[in-house]
Order: structure tokens, then C-alpha cells, then sequence
């Protein structure tokens, strides 16, 4: 079934996953029932494969880019649960008394910028930009109505003219976007 209760986290292994993440005990360990339930090998391991059985992720139009998020800091094609936690907390929602690097309007940021800079070279292209707007919508616009946008986003957010988005211009671009409840997700407790 994939339910690996011989597995359970140790009390030392949930304080470091709250410590680095955030999250609470309880949704730790809820988090950990779900991601042991995908873990369809029962390796204690993720695979590309296995997010692409989630069926919300499945039917989402960046699931290929929000798979890749997840992989980031994996040197081979298996996600651990601390680096699937790490992930997750960029989503969750920011607690005004508590500050958490994994968590803060920056780092949401950065997760959204890496959605979109494909090469990862640290700037938004006019090409990036139009593959993830293929992405979203499909054949749903035609091909130079996407185009205009592309190009309209690149000129009102490049603010050096050298027709890139840098992570700074991206941030100016939606320092009046609420980010913190845009990319929040709500945990049970």
C-alpha cells in the first residue's frame, strides 16, 4: 500500500524539520504519512514518477516545472523527505512572530523566479517567459497575442534595458503583489 509505519520519524528528526521548515509537529508528521503513501517503492524516496501521481499536480500546466522544484537540491532523481519539506515550506504561510529563511517574502520570490528561468541563469528571457505562458495557457491565446504579452512584461519590468528579467526587477515587479498569501498554502494542524 505504501504506508510505512515501521518508518516513523524520531522525535530528534521532526525538531529538525521544525527548526529548518516551520512547520509544526503535527503537520510534520501528516506531511510525512502523505509523502510515505507516494512513496510507492517503499524506498523512503520520491521520484519524478511519484509527484506525477498526484492528481492535482498532474492536471496543473506547470507540473513539469513544480516537479523540477523539487529536485533542485537532489543530485540524482530521488527526493528525500527533508528536501520534499524544504520545498513545501515555501508554501507555507508566513506567521508574522517567526521569521523562517525557507519561508520569507524573498524566498517566495525566488521559488516563483525559478519557475520561470528555465536555464537558470539567473534571468528571465523573452523565450522563457513564452514557454511558461505556452505552458499555462495552452492554444487557449494565439501565438502573438502571447507574444505581446512576453514582450509588454519584458519592457515594463527591465529597468536595465538589456531585455532580461533580473531576480531584482522580478521583485520590483511585485513588491505591490501580496506574494505572502498568493503562495501560501494552508496546512491542517
Amino acid at each position: 500500500m505504501g504506508n510505512k509505519s515501521s518508518l516513523l520519524l524520531r522525535e530528534e528528526e521532526i525538531a529538525q524539520i521544525q527548526e529548518e521548515t516551520g512547520f509544526t509537529p503535527n503537520q510534520i508528521e501528516r506531511l510525512y504519512s502523505r509523502f510515505t503513501s507516494l512513496d510507492k517503492n517503499d524506498c523512503g524516496t520520491l521520484s519524478r514518477e511519484d509527484f506525477l501521481r498526484i492528481p492535482e499536480l498532474a492536471i496543473n500546466p506547470l507540473s513539469e516545472r513544480i516537479v523540477h522544484s523539487f529536485f533542485a537540491e537532489s543530485h540524482d532523481d530521488r527526493v528525500n523527505f527533508l528536501q520534499f519539506m524544504r520545498v513545501l515550506s515555501h508554501f507555507r504561510p508566513i506567521r508574522k512572530n517567526r521569521e523562517n529563511r525557507l519561508n520569507s517574502r524573498e524566498e517566495k520570490l525566488r521559488f516563483a523566479f525559478s519557475m520561470y528561468d528555465l536555464d537558470n541563469d539567473g534571468k528571465i528571457s523573452r523565450d522563457e517567459l513564452l514557454a511558461i505562458l505556452h505552458m499555462m495557457v495552452g492554444v487557449n491565446i494565439s501565438e502573438e497575442q502571447l507574444t505581446s504579452i512576453a514582450e509588454r512584461t519584458i519592457i515594463e519590468a527591465d529597468t536595465n534595458n538589456d531585455q532580461m528579467i533580473s531576480f531584482e526587477e522580478f521583485c520590483r515587479a511585485l513588491e505591490r503583489t501580496d506574494v505572502e498569501q498568493k503562495m501560501s498554502i494552508r496546512f491542517l494542524n
